[in-house]
């Protein structure tokens, strides 16, 4: 799906902060892991892998960045080790078996309509489909997976969380880093610490 994305923040780089007090020694050795030691698939299968990458580029379209955050790594990568909140809705399986029958059941969503597995659709293809899921309009066997909650609180929150934490969503959105050791101090609305990224140029600021 190519979009043009308005960045409110142009120029601006969470990452020039690296040796300043704004980030302490922890904190760089876990971006500095995020940013080059990018994990191999281990949980998802070479058959599910495709669905995987077009549902994250359905979600959150990264065409424009010559280098997109690899959403779909760092989901299989918590898969794999079995990271997680802790916590999963009564009527949803655990997120190993949700991820699974819900990437089947997109393709049989997409089968349905006369069309290839989920990953061969285009873009706009894709988006539509992902709709009519989230509107309840299915056409295939969801196996007892709630269809709406598997796009909303697995696929979509994830693959949010997922990006605002590494560097490249943190710069997007002006975020000025941990602040650690550094911390915080004009918390007040409209005050903000020198350090922090100026005011952001909305698309509906005059």
């Amino acid at each position: 799906m190519s979009e043009t994305v308005h960045r409110p923040y142009p120029g601006w780089n969470v990452l020039e902060k690296w040796d300043s007090p704004s980030f302490n020694d922890a904190t760089r050795e876990v971006l500095r892991k995020r940013l080059q030691e990018v994990p191999a698939r281990r949980f998802f299968t070479a058959g599910e892998w495709p669905a995987v990458e077009a549902l994250c580029d359905t979600v959150l379209p990264q065409d424009d960045r010559a280098d997109p955050v690899p959403l779909a790594n760092w989901i299989d990568a918590t898969l794999h080790e079995g990271r997680g909140n802790g916590t999963r809705r009564a009527d949803m399986p655990a997120p190993p078996e949700a991820w699974r029958l819900g990437l089947a059941a997109l393709d049989a969503e997409a089968r349905a309509r006369g069309a290839a597995d989920f990953a061969l659709l285009g873009a706009d293809a894709r988006a539509a489909l992902l709709r009519d899921v989230d509107a309840g309009r299915l056409r295939a066997d969801w196996q007892g997976l709630p269809a709406r909650r598997f796009l909303r609180n697995l696929v979509m929150a994830e693959v949010v969380a997922i990006y605002y934490s590494h560097p490249a969503g943190q710069s997007e959105i002006g975020f000025g880093g941990p602040a650690s050791p550094r911390g915080y101090v004009r918390l007040q609305p409209g005050r903000a610490d020198p350090w922090e990224a100026p005011p952001g140029a909305w698309e509906d600021t005059p």
